[in-house]
């Protein structure tokens, strides 16, 4: 009998994964703001070698690349209803967050301009993502472990939308792939848009 039971919870749960409903992938031609730091922007690394321009070739889309050197998320947070009216973009990958970690703002500060870009987005009738910045870590810069801190994945969920919690931390793991002690190098733009490129396709907004 519980056996019976067991199985036929079993299934019921296969059947409500099953029934989840996939994201549609964007067509080639989709419009796509990248908003960031420098670790978006080309810093460091010649024009075309950034990963917005190459996760643009690897999709098809059209990448803007909206990274701006030094800004925290309160500066990105004011540039952003004008990139949106500009751009008219379907999709905005969120990338912020490191310059408030640096500068050591508050943690709430940063959750709430994070909240404050993703309803905007929602509110122009695009689709956000966020991609996590690790934490500064004399430690995990040592010992090339660098991890993202918790409050991307609890705006991700609170906001309901994707997250890619791991590209930015692996890439910045490895000092083969970093130009200084912050910021990516040629290769670590190209693994970069790569790990994102996957992701978004796992996601499912990636082809």
């Amino acid at each position: 009998m519980f056996a019976r039971f067991l199985l036929a919870l079993l299934a019921l749960l296969l059947a409500a994964a099953c029934s989840e409903p996939k994201l549609d992938a964007l067509p080639a031609g989709t419009r796509v703001l990248a908003l960031g730091d420098s670790l978006t922007a080309p810093h460091g690394v010649q024009p075309g070698e950034d990963w917005p321009t190459l996760l643009g070739q690897k999709t098809g889309w059209a990448v803007i690349n909206g990274g701006v050197s030094g800004n925290t998320s309160a500066q990105a947070l004011d540039r952003l209803p004008a990139l949106l009216e500009q751009h008219d973009p379907q999709l905005v990958l969120i990338t912020l967050g490191g310059n408030d970690m640096l500068r050591r703002q508050p943690q709430g500060q940063t959750v709430t301009n994070l909240g404050r870009m993703i309803d905007l987005v929602k509110a122009h009738g695009a689709k956000a993502v966020l991609l996590a910045t690790p934490k500064p870590s004399i430690a995990g810069a040592v010992f090339n472990n660098l991890s993202p801190p918790d409050f991307y994945a609890e705006v991700a969920k609170q906001y309901q939308i994707p997250l890619i919690a791991e590209a930015l931390p692996e890439v910045l793991s490895d000092t083969n792939l970093k130009g200084d002690q912050l910021h990516p190098n040629a290769a670590g733009h190209a693994l970069l848009a790569t790990k994102i490129f996957e992701a978004l396709r796992e996601i499912g907004y990636a082809k």
